[in-house]
């Protein structure tokens, strides 16, 4: 296994074959609390590794034991003036945009303390694997602003518009058992096992066509809000994107002669 460090607080591993890339938030002095630092590596991390064409996963884990990430750091943020928040606004806003941004499938991997900031990076994964010490929420509001990374948008569209405004308004944390039920996480795993789980679920989404893997990321996410018919037609074209690679002909190769496919990955 290989890795790299992106700045203090950022670790990238690479796992097996190197398909499966894990982003390790990494700041365990603060619970991984999000610094202009920190925002900084995770950005970094994210264009890194959604440029590498032999990741076909990211998972997005915790060096932390009672904590994913517990949000922007408020006690640098307590320190700022004015124009020091505006200037810090697109450092922040990076960080959670390079993870929603990536073109591959992403696994975010819970435990402990998922609030603010933290459970939108959460959010901003494709599936939220967790364990029954997570607890999450965006609790933004009781400390007077609004969740700023993309919380508003990515919450409703997980659990819709009425549920994402009752947990935003009131702040509230919740746990793990109540948010698999709202669909706030997708998958709850045996204590302290949300991170083997995730990246054995990146294992499995890793073994199929990375062609394949890529374009259907594309077609879920921009046609998610689209009415039908323009939803069916970036589905068109997504196919139309892979219908003619050397991953659909290896694919098609290897159904009919019942082996293994070895993917171009183009």
């Amino acid at each position: 296994m290989s890795e790299e460090r992106f700045g203090e607080f950022v670790l990238v591993r690479w796992h097996g074959d190197g398909h499966v890339a894990e982003l390790a938030l990494d700041r365990p002095k603060a619970m991984n609390a999000v610094s202009t630092e920190m925002a900084r590596s995770i950005a970094g991390a994210c264009a890194a590794l959604g440029a590498d064409r032999d990741v076909r996963v990211v998972v997005v884990t915790s060096t932390h034991g009672r904590a994913f990430c517990v949000g922007a750091d408020l006690k640098e943020r307590n320190s700022f003036s004015d124009a020091d928040l505006v200037r810090q606004r697109p450092v922040a806003r990076g960080a959670y945009t390079g993870v929603l941004e990536l073109p591959v499938p992403t696994i975010a991997a819970v435990h402990g303390f998922a609030l603010g900031g933290g459970f939108e990076l959460a959010l901003s994964c494709d599936v939220i694997v967790a364990d029954p010490t997570a607890v999450v929420g965006l609790p933004e509001v009781s400390v007077g602003v609004i969740p700023g990374g993309g919380g508003t948008q990515l919450l409703p569209r997980r659990v819709g518009a009425a549920r994402a405004a009752e947990l935003i308004f009131t702040a509230r944390r919740v746990e793990a058992p109540e948010a698999r039920e709202l669909g706030l996480v997708d998958v709850l795993v045996e204590e302290g096992r949300d991170r083997e789980e995730a990246l054995a679920l990146g294992a499995r989404m890793a073994a199929n066509s990375p062609v394949g893997l890529r374009a259907a990321k594309k077609a879920l996410r921009l046609g998610f809000g689209m009415d039908l018919r323009a939803g069916l037609e970036v589905e068109d074209a997504a196919w139309r994107s892979v219908a003619f690679s050397g991953d659909r002909a290896e694919g098609v190769a290897a159904f009919s002669e019942k082996r293994k496919p070895q993917w171009p990955g183009e």
